[in-house]
């Protein structure tokens, strides 16, 4: 038994004259039967017998992915830092003057909130027979006897109220500004972020568990900076106007019973949240693995149908589902615990104001009205204090899930652009590459790449072909410096890849995927990619070029036509025709063609092969070839074995 690949179509033969009928058969289909000399120069021949070309490539990320949480986590003091960055910003004035307004809004606000209970105070002695000389007014006539002093204590009471409400709505609306412009700008900076990571941080990621972590902590930071303006600053405030008006009206003793039990609070709320912190972490983790499952299911959505699934995939949900619900619980009842503990020591707290402000009622060092000063203050207290609680909790989740985010701009690239890096400067279609004894393999040990010396000469068409694995994309990626060379080097032009900027480089590179994966967005605007710049005209002759064009008119939207998440409403041929529509509209010195035509019949491959002919003239371009038609018009055929070039040649000089 004999076995043989040709360009990675593999069969196993039976005798030597079979093999020459299969090379037969193959001649048929893609060559000129003249023109088919010996698979020799193609195949490795050792001692008569065709040795398969051996799988030697691994793209690491199809099925190991590290966790979101194995990311660089940062403490509490360097979230809050990144965040202030945000609400006090460098070289944004206007921003800044926005803090201050509303800072300045918060105390006005406070002023008049604690002036209510004054106001309330006085009316209760004034109505008490209690109030102060310059109170007790009186007027001649009963219409004027309507404006005394009490209506007038009243009157200012409601409008105390009303100014407070009004200054704390004025300052929402003021900071509301500067929180959403943070969050604008941090989601920004991460999504850039993100992108300038190098390939394999993206395999090895979970969409599902990042797009969370992300929308967390967009949510997470808003509720952070809001309630630092809203409620932990204003609630500090209002504890220290409380604390001096205790020492200034009523005694030092209500002012230390009110901070001992405002600090007793504090603890008990501090020590059980932290304590309860960790539900919240495992109800994270959880909610990241069930969206992870629920988006990597439906996005395999067919695959599900065709091995009739759907049930299966509802149970590993639902495992996901359970875990978050369990942890849920937790949080709940640790929730409650929390909340008894509270309003526990706040009750105690209030009920030993009330019992000391009655003993000096009765001595007659205090008046009713002061009982009811200390009481409404306490009230007014509890309200923020009480929200305190939750917005502590909340806060402390917000944090956690800020450091996730945060963690993410932490993440540094693999692939870095020097410092005295140069942009790459192409005269014309002018553009040279040499790969100089390349090393390179995604794993330790594993070489895919071995020693890869060849050219691509400028304004020629070179095609590089060989079995599975044998390193023909690795190669496209090295060139887009999606990785970088662990020995030897590549050049473009005489000038090192490591030595040129990574906008300049990829910008005079243009590619047809194998794989070629749309936008969730209209045909124009997946041509348009290529160069968003590009006139509609412009872009219709590339789809034209592409022999798209007659397809798209057939369409009920034309070009309007919504492709669908990844394309999937285009056919495999529509979407290589894409693809090849925008990188003919990059208009780029180097164009590759990685399996470009390999999902088109064959009078479309022919149509476009002609097409393709006249829109890469004078450029330099780069196959990666199975199909023998689409190199037969090679300058030069490269033969990969093993990350190495084992011929090279021309169509005829290999037929």
């Amino acid at each position: 038994m004999l076995q043989t690949r040709i360009f990675g179509c593999s069969a196993r033969i039976a005798s030597t004259s079979m093999a020459h009928n299969m090379r037969r058969q193959f001649s048929s289909i893609f060559v000129r039967p003249k023109h088919f000399r010996t698979a020799g120069r193609i195949l490795e021949k050792n001692k008569g017998v065709f040795k398969q070309f051996e799988r030697g490539c691994f793209h690491p990320g199809a099925s190991t992915q590290v966790p979101l949480n194995a990311s660089t986590q940062l403490n509490g003091w360097q979230v809050t830092r990144r965040l202030l960055q945000f609400v006090w910003p460098k070289g944004q004035p206007a921003v800044k003057r926005r803090v201050i307004l509303a800072m300045c809004l918060l105390v006005g606000a406070k002023l008049a909130n604690v002036s209510v209970p004054f106001l309330f105070r006085d009316a209760v002695n004034y109505y008490n027979g209690k109030a102060p000389e310059f109170l007790k007014l009186t007027f001649d006539t009963p219409q004027s006897a309507i404006f005394t002093a009490g209506v007038c204590i009243i009157m200012a009471y409601g409008l105390a109220r009303a100014t407070s409400a009004g200054l704390n709505e004025l300052r929402n609306a003021v900071f509301a500004r500067v929180a959403q412009g943070s969050v604008r700008q941090i989601a920004r900076n991460i999504f850039l972020h993100l992108h300038s990571l190098d390939l394999s941080f993206h395999l090895n990621r979970q969409t599902g568990a990042l797009s969370k972590a992300i929308d967390r902590g967009t949510r997470g930071m808003s509720f952070v900076m809001s309630s630092l303006v809203f409620n932990i600053v204003p609630t500090a405030v209002e504890i220290g106007m409380v604390s001096a008006i205790f020492c200034g009206t009523l005694g030092n003793e209500f002012a230390y019973m009110t901070m001992g039990s405002i600090g007793m609070y504090a603890i008990a709320t501090l020590a059980v949240t932290r304590w309860r912190t960790k539900f919240r972490h495992q109800m994270n983790q959880a909610d990241n693995d069930a969206g992870n499952k629920a988006i990597d299911s439906l996005i395999n959505y067919e695959t599900v149908k065709y091995f009739n699934n759907e049930k299966f995939e509802a149970d590993r949900y639902d495992h996901f589902l359970k875990k978050y619900e369990h942890a849920s619980l937790k949080t709940a009842s640790s929730l409650a615990l929390l909340n008894f503990t509270q309003n526990a020591i706040f009750s105690a707290g209030l009920m030993g104001v009330m019992c000391l402000a009655a003993n000096k009622i009765v001595t007659g060092e205090l008046t009713v009205g002061d009982l009811v000063l200390a009481n409404t203050l306490l009230f007014q207290l509890s309200i923020p204090l009480n929200f305190l609680g939750s917005v502590y909790r909340e806060v402390r989740q917000g944090l956690v899930d800020m450091n996730q985010m945060f963690s993410l701009l932490h993440l540094k690239s693999k692939i870095t652009e020097a410092p005295d890096a140069v942009p790459l400067n192409i005269t014309g279609n002018d553009i040279t590459i040499r790969f100089k004894d390349v090393q390179f393999g995604y794993l330790q040990g594993k070489p895919i790449l071995d020693g890869l010396t060849m050219e691509i000469p400028s304004g020629k068409k070179v095609a590089i072909v060989g079995g599975s694995g044998s390193g023909k994309s690795t190669i496209v990626r090295l060139l887009y410096r999606l990785y970088d060379v662990e020995g030897g080097s590549i050049e473009i032009n005489g000038i090192p890849l490591t030595k040129l900027q990574l906008k300049s480089l990829r910008k005079n590179i243009s590619i047809v995927p194998q794989d070629s994966v749309l936008f969730h967005d209209t045909i124009y605007y997946n041509l348009a990619y290529g160069n968003p710049n590009a006139s509609k005209d412009e872009v219709i002759a590339a789809a034209k070029m592409a022999d798209l064009h007659w397809s798209v008119e057939n369409m009920p939207n034309g070009y309007d036509t919504v492709v669908g998440e990844r394309g999937l409403k285009l056919s495999g041929g529509e979407k290589q025709r894409v693809a090849i529509g925008r990188a003919i509209l990059k208009d780029c010195p180097l164009v590759i063609y990685d399996e470009a035509t390999s999902s088109l019949d064959a009078i479309t491959e022919a149509n476009i092969m002609q097409s393709l002919k006249e829109a890469v003239n004078k450029k330099t371009t780069l196959f990666i070839a199975h199909r023998l038609a689409t190199i037969v018009d090679a300058d030069i055929i490269y033969v990969l074995d093993k990350g190495q070039v084992v011929e090279a040649g021309n169509h005829r000089s290999f037929f």
